[in-house]
């Protein structure tokens, strides 16, 4: 009898959403994870002592659009969501500043202190962009087959009927469609930042769909799991586990066995073999997962996936254990931990569009940005439980970054040095940062690799442009989340709808797999 019916290679939040599905159906699961703790990048860990860290997504939006936590009954094993309002903030140089609300009349208020103009325009933006950004959700959420794309992207009742005057906005770049709809540059800014989140310049052409998904953030909002962000993927695994699942950690997997055409289980490192009586599936990324199986499938058939473009990294993060929370009043106040609406938000600091394409010039350069584009989040604002009494923690999240530098030096050597400038940066917005830091880990695109297997720094797996997404993704042949060989099934973020925390490549991937084992 083999060890399990399914067996997950990873313990990614993708894979653990597929096992809990698969659990929850009744079969055998057994879970293997190489690293200590269960998560992949979806983890919180107490790095300086008396603060826990992310050490990958920290906001959850996206997997506020799927029926995941429904319908695994998460909330059941720990997982409770804190609503973030407002949802951004952005403080400019000379003192003005934009908030960002769940509600679109308080934004369209904040925007008209930069912009009146802009203010109508937002509301005209949201309301005329929303179909569209509805059928995006409902495309992630399905095996992209040409059928399940055209039903969703382009015969949709509420997109169809505006598809053939919207198309030309739609096939642009979001830096186009965005300078096309506002006057301000800084309402601009703020759109185009949260755009660039995919790693897409705001040149890049057909990058606009990732400016038009903006309206959704009024419907979902931004959350936050209590307690950290790898609350979700504990609660995960607390509902495998209740499901008679098994999770082993600290299990290297090595190679995917292959007999007779069929994935049959895997070997670690060390030996151990672990054999499935129905089905692998892999949660990697897509060129580890290929090593797996190395010499083991004909190369005709994976040469598209081989190809897949994983690209130079993009982005960086510093996580910091601080003092105080950031001032961007730049005043002295007498309580200088008063959390504020702005700590409850992402605090982006990005003026203009031109400024985010400098940015990614000097990546295009191989160099690490000079004057990086941030996000800061200081989720302690909301949660306490992250730091000890009266102090804080804040991540800071910027790009571009380059994986391979073209100075040929290590990010092992000049990690630290841009760490520190991305702090200066964020100084300059608020000045009180440069003295609060009392602990920090610093996360280059090469520690990425390193610790979360994230080749080259790229949190998405793979670059997120046109010719990567939907039956692209990973290649035409494995779209459909079924791997090269028989009973080899894959999901994770090298899968559509590419990555984030969402849980849907994951619900897909359950889904087929359900089908199949019917």
């Amino acid at each position: 009898m083999a060890d399990f019916d399914v067996i997950f290679v990873g313990a990614g939040h993708n894979s653990l959403v597929c096992a809990g599905y698969l659990a929850k159906a009744g079969f055998r699961v057994g879970v293997l994870e190489r690293r200590p703790v269960v998560g992949g990048a979806v983890v919180t860990q107490e790095i300086v002592p008396g603060y826990r860290f992310d050490l990958g997504g920290s906001a959850h939006i996206l997997i506020n659009h799927t029926p995941i936590v429904r319908d695994l009954s998460l909330e059941e094993f720990g997982l409770s969501y804190i609503d973030l309002d407002p949802l951004f903030f952005a403080p400019f140089p000379d003192g003005e500043r934009i908030y960002v609300w769940k509600d679109i009349e308080r934004t369209c208020e904040s925007i008209a202190g930069v912009s009146s103009e802009d203010a109508e325009s937002y509301f005209r933006f949201v309301t005329e962009w929303r179909p569209m950004a509805e059928a995006m959700v409902e495309s992630f959420m399905q095996v992209p087959t040409p059928f399940n794309v055209a039903k969703s992207l382009i015969f949709h009742s509420s997109v169809h009927k505006d598809l053939r005057r919207r198309l030309p906005a739609i096939l642009g770049s979001y830096g186009h469609l965005l300078r096309n709809t506002f006057v301000s540059p800084r309402v601009q800014a703020v759109i185009g930042w949260m755009a660039a989140q995919s790693g897409p310049p705001p040149t890049e052409r057909v990058s606009a769909p990732f400016a038009l998904w903006h309206p959704m953030y009024h419907r979902s909002g931004v959350k936050r799991p209590r307690g950290g962000s790898g609350m979700l993927t504990l609660a995960l695994a607390g509902m495998i586990e209740a499901h008679k699942g098994t999770i082993v950690t600290s299990v290297a997997v090595e190679r995917i066995i292959v007999e007779n055409g069929r994935a049959v289980g895997v070997r670690a490192v060390g030996g151990e073999i672990y054999t499935a009586g129905r089905a692998v599936v892999s949660g990697a990324h897509i060129h580890t997962t290929l090593k797996l199986l190395e010499g083991q499938v004909p190369p005709a058939g994976v040469a598209a996936a081989r190809r897949s473009k994983i690209g130079n990294g993009f982005g960086m993060m510093v996580r910091c254990a601080v003092s105080e929370l950031p001032d961007y009043d730049g005043s002295e106040r007498k309580e200088k931990n008063l959390a504020l609406p702005e700590h409850r938000a992402l605090q982006f600091i990005c003026p203009d569009l031109d400024y985010l394409e400098r940015a990614y010039s000097d990546f295009l350069a191989g160099r690490p940005s000079a004057n990086p584009a941030l996000i800061a989040m200081t989720f302690s604002a909301v949660d306490q439980s992250l730091a000890p009494p009266g102090k804080h923690i804040l991540f800071l999240w910027g790009q571009y970054f380059p994986y391979e530098l073209a100075s040929g030096e290590s990010w092992d050597d000049i990690g630290d040095n841009v760490a520190d400038r991305m702090l200066d940066k964020l100084a300059e917005y608020a000045p009180n940062v440069a003295s609060s830091v009392v602990g920090r880990l610093v996360q280059t695109p090469l520690w990425l690799e390193r610790e979360l297997g994230l080749l080259r720094g790229n949190v998405m797996h793979l670059e997120m442009s046109i010719n990567q997404m939907f039956m692209l993704r990973p290649s035409l042949r494995m779209s459909n989340y079924r791997g090269p060989v028989r009973n080899l099934y894959l999901t994770g973020a090298s899968m559509h709808p590419g990555g984030g925390i969402m849980g849907a490549a994951g619900r897909n991937a359950a889904t087929v797999l359900l089908h199949d084992l019917d």
